[in-house]
Order: C-alpha cells, then sequence, then structure tokens
C-alpha cells in the first residue's frame, strides 16, 4: 500500500486541521490560517513570489508548520461576478497546489476582499504594532467569510 503524503498524515492525525488561505497575487501571496476549530481567521505573512516551484516548496513547509488540512484560494472575480484574468491564474495555481500538496485545495470568491483590507490598514495607520500588508490581511478576510460560509452550511442557514 502506498503511504500517503506527508501533508496528509498531517490531516489526519489531527481531527481539526487548519484552513491556510491565501490571496493570489502575480507578485505576492498573502497568507492566513484558521485556529484548529476553524472558528477564527489570523493573518499569517506574505510570500514574495520566486517561481512557480519555490512558491509551492515554502506553502508546503507552512502547511506541515501550521498542520494545515485545506487551502482556500482567493478567486478575483469581477463584481458583477464574472470570470477575471486572474481568476484564471489563481484557479491554476489553486490546481497545481491540490496535486502537489496533496490536500483540498478550493477557490473562494474574494470580491472586495482588498478594498476592505484597505479600509482596515487606514483605520489603524498610525499606530505602532507591526503593520500588515493588504495582501495578508485580505487573506484573512477571506479566511474569516469562508469559515463563516462553512459554519452556515452544516447549520443549514
Amino acid at each position: 500500500m502506498k503511504r500517503p503524503e506527508p501533508t496528509a498524515r498531517i490531516a489526519a492525525r489531527h481531527a481539526h486541521p487548519r484552513v491556510l488561505a491565501v490571496d493570489y497575487g502575480r507578485r505576492r501571496l498573502g497568507l492566513a490560517v484558521s485556529d484548529a476549530l476553524g472558528l477564527t481567521a489570523k493573518p499569517l505573512g506574505t510570500l514574495e513570489r520566486r517561481n512557480r516551484r519555490e512558491d509551492v516548496r515554502r506553502l508546503r513547509t507552512l502547511v506541515r508548520e501550521h498542520e494545515v488540512g485545506q487551502i482556500v484560494v482567493g478567486c478575483p472575480l469581477h463584481l458583477d461576478g464574472r470570470e477575471s484574468d486572474m481568476a484564471v491564474e489563481a484557479a491554476r495555481f489553486a490546481r497545481r497546489l491540490e496535486k502537489e500538496l496533496g490536500v483540498l485545495v478550493e477557490l473562494a470568491d474574494e470580491r472586495l476582499t482588498s478594498w476592505e483590507a484597505a479600509q482596515i490598514s487606514a483605520e489603524h495607520q498610525g499606530r505602532k504594532r507591526r503593520r500588515r500588508t493588504h495582501d495578508e490581511l485580505a487573506a484573512a478576510i477571506l479566511l474569516r467569510d469562508y469559515l463563516e460560509q462553512q459554519r452556515a452550511r452544516q447549520q443549514g442557514i
């Protein structure tokens, strides 16, 4: 019998594996991770894109470190719901992650997450704490919305 991928073994060990959100961009990937119960979303940082192989390698490391069992990639649709060029790229990236990392990867509508991230950044401008980038805030907003949708589905709402 073939041994499961290392990331699949991590997910199997944990009853509630974490969810990693990726705000996809050509130059940067904004990242956020859920808590083990899937209730909260925490900004995790930003990865500067290098090349596909290196990007996947660094994400694999994060999946292992944070015991991630699922990834949500933001799908940047137009406001009217039409697919954008970036949405096509994000979908291709999501398929690659699922194949390479061996974890479930879903696309999630990310309309207005960047706008909301900019609003949050503007509100917190001038505070001394580490400034979050728009990318990681957008990933956290994406993840928060995704987790809320999953809870609503489970409750039949």
